[in-house]
């Protein structure tokens, strides 16, 4: 094995892709198969490097009269200003070179021209680790600017110098330029603002997914009718699908105040654990303009508390059968929130920087409200999705910060209902249905059940532990074993483990669990098998989802995965 040069933690020198000059970077890592090294730039840009684009710091020396530049947010040469300016603002120095500029056909001095432009983040949304191995980098369709902003000069050699920049926040550079009368070397005075912005490009018709408009529409008023007449068909004394549909009770029956305050107060309570200053602090997948947000991982302490009132109360003798007795106000109260959570979102959207926006956005008003315009919709810190994903419907679900709907999906109507409505009830249906419906099981069939459950447990949670550890620390030791195939983003995709036996093991693992939870209610009527039957229906549907966008994404790579590893979900069937 080739010896590396440089160990992890040392303070170098590193060359920024596609230009002279050299930074001071951190090592991080060094991959021995690829032999390049990650390091960190002081603006907190993640890049893979060749080491011979890596230089001691003994072999640079100190410039008269300052030091060199440490960070690629500040070149030499640059007279930009630090204060901030509009892009319809002139800089006070552009106004004096224009008035300036009216006088050069008398006193044939020279002007110069100076054009802003805004630095482009070279990697897409949702990459963490940007690669630079020499090669041609492709430019993205949003890399591109407006036509109306754009504007041809002809520049040569001699005549141009252009100083670039790069942040991973959009900032503007200047551009120095010289344009020359060969007759009367006369020098022109120009600004021009172009903005390369990190726009969110709407996705064409064809791209629109659960069918398009069409399809979102009927999702969004069909899923809370059909939820409600699933929970009635199970309080009838026979739930057949013979008897259905069943007997509609009147809304005014359906609504109760004080079930919506119980709703909200248990939201709030939520709310209110999600914000203590416990559990560990961590950062999310990097955004397009390369921050990455910070969540705090503590819903295992919110369960704890959240256990803990509940045994106070019990303790205290509240009825907690007030909760199924009420069970389909409760589903009301929450659809009302929903779409009153869904109205804000959307509404609140707008104000939103457009680089904040979701990537699934179409620009249609029905699919974004339902897809979700904005991605992380926040209050301060306290993250709208994060929780809502985590907390008053699936609590304890933490290994979420890597998943298609954090990093993908906006936070529209589709999470909020199935955040808030959908799971909670349909997730809790078998439970409710043997309330009405019991069933004996016996302990050699109560064994197999629980058995089955940790197996579908097992498989789900170590393939994500095993996905999350190596997205974290792809170099971790522990990790070595682990077959992998590059790919053009600088990441690697599992062929080995848990990913090397089906291409979504953690899907397996979830319909195992269905089913293992289904069991109980025995065989008399396929009604509580309507979990299984969905769960099925919503993961193959989203394993297709997780495809297009991962081929997308690692185009050949993902070819080869598919190749070395030909089963999605079941193992020999599908």
């Amino acid at each position: 094995m080739p010896s590396r040069k440089f160990a992890d933690g040392e303070v170098v020198r590193g060359r920024w892709p596609g230009s002279s000059l050299y930074y001071e970077v951190e090592i991080l890592s060094h991959d021995s198969t690829s032999q390049l090294y990650t390091v960190k730039y002081k603006d907190g840009t993640e890049l893979e490097l060749k080491e011979n684009d890596i230089k001691p710091l003994t072999s640079f020396r100190q410039r008269k009269g300052g030091s060199t530049s440490s960070s690629p947010s500040r070149r030499r040469g640059s007279r930009s200003r630090s204060r901030s300016r509009s892009p319809g603002r002139l800089p006070k120095g552009a106004r004096r070179s224009a008035s300036a500029s009216h006088q050069a056909d008398i006193k044939e001095t020279r002007r110069e021209v100076e054009v802003k432009l805004t630095p482009l983040v070279l990697k897409p949304f949702g990459n963490s680790i940007s690669r630079y191995n020499g090669d041609p980098e492709h430019i993205e369709r949003n890399d591109v600017p407006h036509k109306n902003t754009q504007e041809k000069f002809n520049l040569s050699q001699e005549s141009s110098y252009i100083a670039t920049q790069y942040s991973p926040r959009p900032r503007r550079e200047q551009i120095r330029l010289k344009e020359m009368d060969s007759k009367e070397e006369k020098f022109v005075t120009k600004e021009l603002a172009v903005r390369r912005t990190f726009e969110v490009t709407p996705i064409r018709a064809k791209d629109l997914e659960f069918g398009g408009v069409p399809g979102v529409f009927l999702i969004m008023f069909g899923l809370p009718v059909f939820l409600f007449l699933l929970l009635l068909m199970c309080k009838q004394k026979d739930p057949s699908l013979l008897n259905f549909p069943p007997p509609l009770p009147a809304l005014y029956e359906l609504w109760e105040t004080r079930v919506f305050g119980v709703y909200l107060l248990w939201f709030l309570i939520q709310a209110l654990f999600y914000l203590l200053p416990i559990g560990k602090v961590v950062e999310g997948t990097p955004l397009i303009d390369g921050r990455r947000l910070k969540y705090r991982l503590n819903g295992f302490y919110a369960f704890i508390l959240t256990s803990a009132v509940i045994g106070t109360c019990l303790f205290q003798g509240v009825e907690f059968h007030y909760v199924y007795r009420h069970f389909l106000q409760f589903a009301l109260a929450a659809t009302v929130f929903c779409v009153v959570l869904s109205v804000y979102l959307y509404t609140r959207s707008f104000k939103a920087p457009r680089k904040d926006l979701s990537p699934a956005s179409s620009g249609n008003a029905l699919y974004d409200f339902f897809i979700g315009r904005e991605l992380n919709p926040r209050i301060g810190t306290f993250d709208l999705k994060y929780f809502c994903e985590l907390r008053p419907g699936l609590i304890g679900w933490e290994a979420v910060l890597t998943t298609m709907d954090i990093i993908h999906d906006g936070f529209g109507f589709m999470l909020a209902f199935g955040d808030l409505v959908w799971v909670p009830f349909i997730y809790s249906f078998q439970a409710f249905y043997l309330v009405s419906h019991p069933n004996e099981v016996s302990w050699p069939m109560a064994s197999l059940m629980i058995v089955l459950k940790l197996c579908g447990y097992v498989i789900f949670r170590g393939a994500n532990s095993q996905k999350n550890a190596f997205r974290k620390n792809p170099s971790d030791p522990k990790l070595s074993h682990l077959k992998t195939i590059h790919t053009s983003t600088g990441k690697n995709l599992l062929v080995s483990g848990w990913w090397g036996f089906v291409r979504h093991p953690n899907y397996l693992g979830d319909l195992i669990m269905a089913l293992a939870w289904s069991l109980p209610c025995g065989f008399n009527h396929i009604l509580p098998y309507f979990y299984v039957v969905y769960f099925t229906m919503l993961l193959v549907h989203r394993e297709a989802r997780d495809e297009y966008q991962c081929k997308k994404k690692y185009g050949v790579a993902w070819e080869k995965y598919c190749q070395r590893v030909p089963y999605r979900i079941f193992p020999y069937i599908y």
